[in-house]
This record gives C-alpha cells, structure tokens and sequence, in this order.
C-alpha cells in the first residue's frame, strides 16, 4: 500500500483522482493499485481501494471516475523522428497511394495549387512493398506529375527521389560523383533515377528552403499530439538537426508539445574533427544556456555506421549479389575519433547498427572509445537497432554495458523489402529480443517512425506476435506483454537516465500516465494492435483525451 492517508488540513488536496479497475504502477513486487492521485505536475498518492483516496478531493479537483478503465504509466518512443513528422504533416500524402499512377495523382493534385517554383515534399511515413509496382517512383515518372516545381519525395530518414527540376536545384547531374557513405542511383545505361541514399541526402538538404517559424511550430504541435494520441508521453528524436533545437525549443515556449523530447543532434554530415566541433560547440552553447528541462533536453549525437535494409552491412552477401555486403559509412577509426571527441564534452552517444557485420564494428568502434576513456558513466554509448544481432555480438555488448534500442514496428513495416535484400532466413533473426532479455540487456523500445508506425501497443503487439508485413516473422524471439510494457516504460526510463522521475507510478514522480478502456496486460492479443487511450496525462496535464 502506498501512501494511503486522507488529505490533512495542511496538505494540498488532488488536482486530479482516477479511480480504475487496476492501476499497474509498475513498482517491483507492487499489485495493482484501484486510485492514483496527481497534484501540480507530480503524482501524490495511490490506493488499493477505489475510494481510498476521496479525502484528496476538493472543489477543483478533477475525478475521473472509470471502473472498467487500466491506468500504465505513459510510454517512451526511444527511436523515432518527430522533426520528420512534424514535416510529414504538410507534405503530400502519397502513404494513401496503392499503385505508383496514385502516387503520381496525389502529387499532380498538389502542384496544381502550389505556385510555379515552390517545393512540394511528400509524406515520409510510406514503403514501396505497398504500391502495386513494388518499387519506388523515378524522375521521369515525377515529372509527369509536374516540370514547374522540384519535388522531393521522400521515404524513412534516409531515402529520397527527386524530379528533374529538384535534382538542377540541387546541383546533381549525371557526373556528380556520390559523396562517402552515400548514393546516387543510376539506371543500367547510368541515367540518373534520382534516388539518392544515406548521406547523399545532404545534396538536396542543403538547397531546401527553411519553412517559416509558424509552420514548423503548427508541425510539431500536430505530429506530437498525435504521439500522445497513442499512449506516448516522451520520444527520443534521433535525427535533429541542430538548427532544428531553435525550432523545439520555440515549440515549447509556444506551448504547443504534447510530448517530452529527448533530442539526438545528426551528426551524419560531421566527416572531420573540425566538424564534430562545429557541432559539439553548438550544443554546448544551448547548454551553457540552461535550456534543458523535463520537456525538451538534448540528449546527445546520433551517428550511423552502415545503412538499412538495402544498405546495412552484412558479413554475408545480399541475396541475390554475391559480391554486395552493404555499406559501412565510416572507416572504424574515424568513427572512434569523433565519438570520442563527444563523449569527452560530456554528450552522449547513439550509433545505427543494422547488418551484422555494422553491428560488429561498432562494438570494436565503442571497445576502443570504452579503453581510452574508462569509467564513463551508464547509458553514454547506446547501440541504434542492433538489427541483426548473433550470439557472440550480443554477449559483447551485454558485457561491454551498452544498452540497445529496438523497434519492432521498423521490422513489421520493413519485413517484405528485407527479405528480398537479406532473404528470410537473416530478417527472421532481426530483433533477437527473447535473447537478448534472458542474457541480461538493457533494452528499450521504439518505432522509428516513419519507418514503422509509433504507438504504444501497436509495438507491444508486435514485439508479443512477432507479426509483419509479411507475416508472423521469428517467432522465437518474441516475448511476453509485461516484458514488452516495460522496454517501454521503466526500460526507457532506465536508458535515459531518468528512472528517478519517471517509468513507473509512484508518489512523487512525473504524472506521466495512460487510461485505457481494457487491460493491455490481458485483453486478447490482437485487439492490442488498434488500442488507443482514452487519456494521455504529461506532468499532470492532460495532452489527449478520448471516449473510453
């Protein structure tokens, strides 16, 4: 039982009582609580009786009465792009497109209300395993959809095609060599297609007109109450631009976040030292600020060490190319280098891992950083993905004290196009999580939209049924639905550090909780897939708000 008593005159009565059928704190060894009370931005009491805490309601107490309703602490995305969805928004929704002549239309259709010369972006949250044509568009395709402006389609972080007029925009022709890490794809007879992959993104980034403040604000304050829409309470971005902690950190001044943001700044155009340090002084600038608070704080920097599913490195060959293993994106002492420069201003450090042979590396690139600076504090060097992840490389990582974060709604999404580049085989070994939890890691779970869907129970259902796109994929490396709550919750909490404040219920921690209209711990596992909350509460205030 916990702290159970009735207000005393002195104490401060609830700002807001929820009585449910079960409330799962999530404390070690605790059973589920009936009443849990919130006042200002903390949570004040919880009761195993219904009503055991009336004696804290007074007249501007809000009661939420809802016997058949579960409260869970709110949820952590620990990988995902809220900047990307915050873009995602206005672009042109080509992820409702079923055939590449449907995508083409929704492009056509916005260009004829767009003014001549101006960008028209896409939507990111889209795969081509869901057009008829199983491929991605190209430039003589998109320029049937228009000639008077650049478009930029755009899918997952990584992935972008242009049009004809983009592709002069930014400079790229048919001799423009592709930059390290990156690629400019060409047809067999080597006529641009206009894909371009990785770091070669950074041609086309550079050149795009910065939308104005207003719009970019309108963007996060849509994209992040659409996450809390979920059951999500706090994301990790892991792709912001560094420019883009003014346009967060307006969003909060706007008081527009529905979300906590834990930011990871891009390092990904950081090649040189002298680069790194361009952007670690940036960074140290907005902390000597103090601008870090419960609601926004930069994190660290994000690199990448290979590329995804087309890209990721592999100690095999592909399938189907017996002399193509992927793409490391940096040599391993380069790596080391600039990882280290950061962890010695005190930043942290995630790195994107996807392809075993990736994965390997960057052990052997944090082994290194780990001997030169011994004793660095827990969580600073996190494993991005850690897609395909065999025995021995986990036993490394697990003894080597690096936590990794996993996203189950990346494979679900990704399935179909994996296979065809790794075959079945190796994509049904992604995500090890059954494996990985019995040998002992730090796990914490994400989306990585736009790859994959966000959501809270979308992902535990798929960590639970091991379910895709194309089909039920390794289903030996699912686990249970409580072990699944957690990577989201007191998991996450314990990656970023601040398992103090949040992850679990419990008097004086962060009112960061969700009501559900069932029990996500034991409602049939596929009505897990569409559950939604009915509330979603940040700090005491409540973000979204639903019939249960």
């Amino acid at each position: 039982m916990t702290d159970l008593t009735p207000a005393a005159p002195h104490r401060r009565t609830a700002d807001l009582l929820v009585r449910a059928a079960a409330v799962h704190t999530l404390v070690p060894g605790e059973a589920p609580q009936r009443a849990i009370a919130v006042t200002g931005t903390r949570i004040t009491a919880l009761s195993p009786a219904p009503d055991g805490l009336d004696g804290l309601v007074g007249p501007d107490t809000e009661v939420l009465d809802a016997p058949a309703a579960t409260v869970l602490p709110a949820f952590d995305d620990t990988h995902t792009h809220l900047i990307l969805a915050g873009h995602s928004v206005h672009g042109v929704p080509v992820h409702r497109a079923r055939d590449i002549p449907g995508f083409l239309a929704l492009i056509r259709e916005r260009a004829a209300r767009t003014p001549a010369g101006e960008w028209i972006r896409t939507t990111v949250n889209w795969q081509e395993v869901q057009l008829t044509e199983q491929r991605m568009p190209t430039t003589e395709e998109l320029d049937r959809a228009t000639t008077d402006h650049p478009v930029l389609v755009r899918r997952g972080a990584y992935n972008m095609v242009l049009n004809s007029a983009a592709l002069r925009l930014a400079g790229i022709t048919a001799d423009t060599p592709a930059p390290p890490g990156g690629v400019i794809e060409r047809d067999p007879r080597g006529r641009l297609t206009g894909r371009l992959v990785n770091t070669a993104i950074e041609l086309v980034e550079r050149v795009l007109p910065r939308p104005a403040p207003a719009e970019r604000i309108e963007g996060l304050r849509a994209a992040s109450a659409d996450y809390a829409a979920t059951g999500i309470g706090t994301v990790r971005d892991c792709l912001v631009p560094v420019e883009d902690l003014e346009v967060l950190r307006a969003a909060r001044a706007a008081g527009v976040l529905a979300v906590r943001v834990r930011a990871l700044v891009s390092g990904f155009a950081a090649r040189t030292p002298a680069q790194v340090d361009a952007l670690l002084d940036r960074m140290d600038a907005w902390r000597a600020a103090g601008e870090d608070d419960d609601l926004l704080r930069v994190w660290g920097v994000k690199f990448g060490i290979d590329g995804g599913f087309e890209a990721g490195a592999l100690e095999e060959p592909y399938q189907g190319q017996p002399c193509y293993h992927g793409r490391l994106l940096w040599e391993p002492d380069a790596l080391a280098a600039a990882v280290d420069r950061v962890v010695e201003r005190g930043w942290r450090v995630g790195v994107h891992a996807w392809g075993d042979r990736g994965l390997r590396t960057l052990l052997d690139v944090f082994e290194t950083v780990l001997k030169r600076r011994p004793g660095l504090p827990p969580g600073t060097l996190v494993i991005e993905h850690g897609g395909l992840a065999h025995a021995d490389q986990r036993a490394r990582a697990i003894s080597l004290g690096i936590p990794v974060t996993v996203q189950h709604p990346l494979l679900h999404d990704g399935a179909l196009a994996q296979q065809r580049a790794w075959g079945e085989e190796r994509t049904s070994g992604i995500f090890p999580l059954r494996e990985w939890l019995d040998e002992g890691a730090l796990l914490a779970a994400g989306s990585d939209f736009p790859v994959g869907p966000y959501g809270a129970m979308v992902s535990v259902w798929g960590m639970t049924t091991r379910r895709t796109v194309a089909g039920v994929v390794g289903p030996e490396h699912a686990i249970g639905r409580a072990e699944a709550v957690a990577l989201h919750t007191v998991d996450a909490a314990r990656l970023l550090g601040e398992s103090a404040e949040r992850g679990s219920l419990r008097p004086g921690a962060l009112a960061d909780l969700t009501l559900w209209a069932v029990d996500p711990l034991a409602c049939p596992v596929e009505q897990l897939r569409e559950l939604r909350p009915g509330r979603t509460v940040l700090g005491g205030r409540t973000v979204h708000a639903a019939e249960l």
